[in-house]
Formats: structure tokens, C-alpha cells, sequence
């Protein structure tokens, strides 16, 4: 028996190559919702997103972020709309709230026709002083820490296989 929540998860790839078309509002706006009810720890709803759909802003970020990993290319791979998930740094869950975010951000874009791949390195990012310049002129306290990028939009070619899952994934005891 499989349901439509169930194929979701098994078949949502990363996606690493984008056209310029944005993503439409209306499912922006589903995918979004789908962030805000992700669990977090004692329901503290520690994460925040931000949603980037500005080329020039994408383009500054896509810079910082290929710097935190030591690359010149596009770390965002020509996604026309990345959504940075912070948490509050004082939550001891922040980090998997965070994670639990960017989770429902991928599989409710997926489940829309949207594509969508993590990208990692935005609490590096978040760290440098032009980052910490980002997050003030967005008015986003000190308190904040990066869980990750969402990035989002329309692949360029063919969806990407499945790798085989290994054979040790599951242990019952």
C-alpha cells in the first residue's frame, strides 16, 4: 500500500541544476505553510525562514556560501529562490528544528512539482560579518544561527535516480 505522502518521500531528489523560471506564489506560499508545521522541540517553533527571490541577494549569498566552501562556482546551482532556515541559537533543539524544517520545506515543494536541494553551510555564512550585516538589515536579532538553504525552483534536464539503498539501513531488535 502506498499513499501520495508515502511516494513524496521515497521519490523528492536534490536538485542541482535550475532554470530561470520562479516559482509560482501560490505554491511559494504552500510550500512556506508546510515549513511552519514542522515539529520542533517542546513546540517552541524555534526556526525562522527567509525567503530570497532577489537576484542580487541570491547572487551575494551564492558568493558567501561558495567562499565558506573554499569554490568560486554557484553553490545554489541558478535557483531562482532560496529560503534560509535560522533557529534560535538559545533553543537546545535549534539545529533539528531547524532540519525538521528544511525537510518539510523539500518534500511539500516535491509533492507541488517543485524541485529542491539543501545546501549546506548556512550557519558559516551567517557567521562572517557580511552576514551578520544580512541578518541585521533584514531585522533578524543576533540570536539566530544558519540550519541550511532551501533552494527552490524548476530542474533543468531529467530528475535525478535514486541511489540503492544500503543493506545494513534498518536494525531490529
Amino acid at each position: 500500500m502506498e499513499n501520495e505522502v508515502i511516494k513524496t518521500l521515497i521519490e523528492r531528489r536534490s536538485v542541482r541544476r535550475y532554470m530561470k523560471k520562479q516559482v509560482e506564489e501560490e505554491k511559494l506560499q504552500l510550500i512556506l505553510k508546510a515549513g511552519t508545521y514542522a515539529p520542533s522541540g517542546m513546540g517552541s517553533q524555534s526556526p525562522i525562514m527567509v525567503v530570497v527571490q532577489d537576484p542580487e541577494t541570491i547572487s551575494l549569498l551564492s558568493r558567501l556560501n561558495a567562499v565558506a566552501m573554499g569554490s568560486s562556482g554557484d553553490p545554489f546551482y541558478g535557483a531562482p529562490t532560496v529560503v534560509i532556515v535560522l533557529a534560535d541559537k538559545n533553543m537546545w533543539t535549534c539545529v533539528e528544528d531547524g532540519s525538521l524544517v528544511m525537510g518539510n520545506l523539500m518534500n511539500a515543494a516535491f509533492s507541488l512539482g517543485v524541485d529542491s536541494c539543501w545546501i549546506h553551510r548556512a550557519k558559516e555564512v551567517f557567521e562572517t560579518k557580511e552576514g551578520k550585516e544580512l541578518l541585521k538589515k533584514w531585522g533578524i536579532g543576533e540570536n539566530y544561527i544558519g540550519v541550511g538553504n532551501c533552494i527552490l525552483g524548476y530542474r533543468d534536464g531529467a530528475l535525478p535516480s535514486a541511489r540503492m539503498r544500503k543493506n545494513n539501513y534498518i536494525y531490529r531488535v
